[in-house]
């Protein structure tokens, strides 16, 4: 089994933190790095969802990819968020990002266009004739109004270059079918998190982790616990940790992560628009929620 690039560990998709100016807030950055490094991430997924790269200018986008490779040890994986509308700009992006040092890129299908399979299969094929990436495939069929079929897995299976899928559909039923599929070609990678410990039965080796901005310390745990054979304690902690992770996947998931990031004493702001504030309501469930977490 051999891949162009092995997977492995938690990987936090990056919130952005803003300051009061909603301007990019690097000191914050920083902090929250250096506690994901402490925690015993893996390595970095700046400028996705979780990123709110929908909200960022270009030069944003550049700003945040350059803090994030400079900060990044060599043993630490670098996946770039380039998505967009159009296969113009995901080209510009994706250019972009191997420019600043990212040998892999994380690709959902274009927002807003839909496009046909048919379609997405030539998207891809376009972004890596253009640019020298490996691809990370992202499903999630919620956000993005578009699937990632397995007719697109099987035309692309065997390209050394598409090195794995963020299964974010939350459906586990297709997790074991590209497992089963698609071993020893492109790796299952856990992105529906309240399920995180049954992909990693099923043979998920890493974790694209949103949550992690604000329980670094308990996934690393999960996934280490996990890997050590100890499935009783992973179960446990796993218990422990599905509430927060099912409140974040029922909606407001950045604004959600982005409190929970305030609750372990690392402020990064409010999300921008069109996100809005989350009410009192929803704070205190997911402060409720959070509190054996931050405890441990």
């Amino acid at each position: 089994m051999s891949y162009n690039v092995k997977l492995s560990g938690v990987m936090p998709a990056l919130v952005t933190p803003f300051d009061a100016d909603n301007k990019i807030d690097f000191d914050a950055f920083g902090k929250l790095l250096t506690h994901f490094r402490e925690s015993g991430v893996t390595g970095w997924v700046p400028n996705g969802s979780t990123g709110e790269y929908f909200s960022q200018t270009t030069e944003e986008r550049r700003a945040v990819l350059q803090f994030v490779k400079d900060f990044a040890n060599d043993d630490e994986i670098l996946i770039a968020g380039t998505n967009a509308p159009a296969t113009r700009e995901v080209i510009e992006q994706t250019a972009m990002a191997k420019e600043i040092g990212y040998d892999n890129v994380l690709l959902a299908p274009p927002f807003y266009t839909r496009p046909t399979q048919e379609e997405l299969i030539k998207h891809y094929e376009t972004v890596l004739a253009e640019v020298d990436v490996n691809l990370v495939l992202y499903s999630y069929p919620a956000k993005d109004g578009d699937d990632i079929s397995f007719e697109l897995m099987d035309h692309f299976a065997d390209n050394p270059r598409v090195i794995g899928i963020k299964e974010s559909s939350g459906v586990l039923q297709r997790a074991i079918d590209i497992v089963s599929r698609y071993e020893g070609k492109i790796q299952l990678i856990s992105g529906s998190d309240d399920i995180a410990l049954d992909f990693m039965f099923w043979g998920a080796e890493s974790w694209i982790c949103g949550p992690s901005n604000c329980m670094a310390k308990a996934c690393c745990e999960l996934d280490r616990l996990y890997k050590a054979g100890d499935l009783v304690a992973a179960k446990s902690l796993m218990m422990k940790l599905y509430r927060a992770m099912n409140i974040l996947e029922s909606g407001k998931f950045v604004q959600k992560i982005k409190y929970g990031a305030e609750l372990q004493g690392m402020p990064v702001g409010e999300c921008r628009a069109p996100l809005g504030p989350l009410t009192e309501a929803e704070k205190a469930e997911f402060k409720e929620a959070m509190a054996p977490i931050l405890a441990m």
